[in-house]
């Protein structure tokens, strides 16, 4: 504790030596890249709320699927393309009893983690008109999407959707579809980073319009079941993970495995594209793909560009993990609630040392306690408070890389943070209240 701040040579001295001129504008990756450096040198241990890592262990269902298949050789046989029959069974099952959609089995298809899904959903969803430009995204979201569309060479737009809650959503929104430019629309719910929750009223506007302008809704479920106000976790009975799946027929539900299951590290979420859309043609696709078929294009010609298939064995410990909770013996919940406990005690503490919580309401009630939530610091900007937090050992990321309208914002990330960690965390916010007094008016 004696070696708080750090000293602020160490970190610009850093910072020029790994090349990275601004923290704040740093990406999450520079920012995980950057701590560890410091924590290298200084030998200071940060408590780190910048990535969105799994604190918990990864189910042993899963793990023992692996082993098995493993020792039945499955490392030297290529996975068929489309995924396995046991994980694509189990995963529309688990769409049916848990989000109350029926998707057949045929257009449930894994990927490399719900990020390869996502690139996947652009390379044929924003092709599919030669007359449309790329995606709209309802911000704050995931940065590395939005890298996506760029490395793809495509257009994109996105507005701040905090402002913009309830059927103040469906001008807002539909000044940019009746451009006839959007191709496909994607958002997150729970969102990442400020865990606001989208209500049925705001799907289905989003479902509404989206039919009504032809664009393709890609859902990001990176984050499934975990609004811990609601149990969605009982297989078959309400509530059911809400879902713009009610609301339209051309969609795409991008499945993750990394936080629900805590299977991060083994890069495998499922990408579950709508029956209607699946066997939709497209003749403009045909400038790109050997048919003009969606579901076709999106496996057999981006999704084969990318990879040769998930790995084998971890198809078979997914496949393991869905139908466990698809049977009702794995409450994957019960796990998970951990997250909204430590939300709730991290979020007291920056509260008592003078932060405030910038995205701190879900329309008419109080924001829940989860994976993530935002802070910022009066006088500060993102980017100035993260520079300062930085010295006290805590990092974050900035709003801004987020598409947040609110540039004095930082999303911190509650799951690295260990509970023997509380302490640590109470001091150093504490030490940084008292160098950083607050001017009351």
């Amino acid at each position: 504790m004696r070696n708080i701040p750090i000293s602020p040579e160490i970190i610009k001295r850093i910072l020029a030596t790994i090349g990275i001129p601004d923290a704040g504008s740093s990406s999450i990756r520079e920012i995980v890249y950057l701590v560890n450096k410091i924590e290298e040198e200084t030998g200071i241990g940060f408590v780190r709320m910048e990535m969105g890592v799994p604190g918990l262990q990864a189910p042993a269902i899963g793990v023992e699927a692996e082993i098995a298949a493993l020792k039945k050789g499955v490392a030297s046989v290529y996975p068929d393309i489309m995924g396995i029959p046991e994980l694509k069974n189990e995963t529309s099952r688990f769409i049916k009893l848990f989000l109350d959609i029926n998707i057949s089995p045929e257009g449930c298809i894994p990927t490399v983690g719900s990020m390869m899904g996502g690139m996947v959903s652009f390379l044929v969803a924003n092709r599919n008109d030669r007359t449309k430009e790329g995606t709209l995204f309802l911000d704050p979201g995931f940065p590395v999407q939005k890298q996506q569309v760029k490395m793809l060479g495509h257009e994109y737009q996105s507005f701040d959707i905090y402002n913009f809650r309830g059927e103040k959503l469906r001008d807002k929104l539909e000044s940019y579809l009746k451009t006839g430019k959007i191709s496909s629309l994607l958002f997150s719910n729970p969102n990442n980073p400020t865990w606001i929750c989208l209500t049925d009223e705001e799907l289905r506007i989003i479902g509404e319009l989206c039919t009504k302008y032809d664009v393709i809704v890609i859902e990001d479920l990176a984050y499934f079941g975990m609004d811990f106000r609601k149990d969605y976790s009982k297989p078959g009975l309400p509530p059911f993970q809400p879902s713009v799946a009610h609301y339209t027929d051309m969609y795409v539900l991008l499945i993750s495995s990394s936080k629900v299951f805590s299977y991060a590290g083994q890069r495998i979420g499922m990408m579950a594209i709508s029956d209607k859309l699946f066997n939709r043609s497209f003749p403009d696709l045909l400038r790109y793909y050997s048919t003009d078929k969606f579901g076709h294009s999106a496996v057999f010609g981006a999704l084969y560009g990318l990879s040769a298939g998930v790995a084998h064995s971890v198809q078979f410990g997914l496949s393991a993990l869905l139908k466990s909770v698809n049977d009702g013996k794995y409450k994957y919940r019960e796990d998970l609630m951990e997250y909204g406990e430590k939300a709730k005690i991290m979020k007291d503490m920056f509260i008592s040392s003078g932060f405030n919580i910038v995205y701190d309401r879900d329309m008419d009630e109080p924001l829940a306690d989860g994976f993530y939530f935002t802070i910022s610091y009066p006088g500060m900007t993102g980017t100035q408070l993260l520079g300062e937090l930085l010295y006290y050992g805590i990092s974050a990321i900035t709003l801004n890389i987020t598409g947040s309208t609110r540039l004095e914002g930082l999303r911190a990330c509650v799951s690295q943070v260990r509970r023997d960690q509380m302490e640590t965390l109470e001091y150093r916010l504490k030490k940084f209240n008292q160098d950083h007094p607050v001017v009351k008016n």
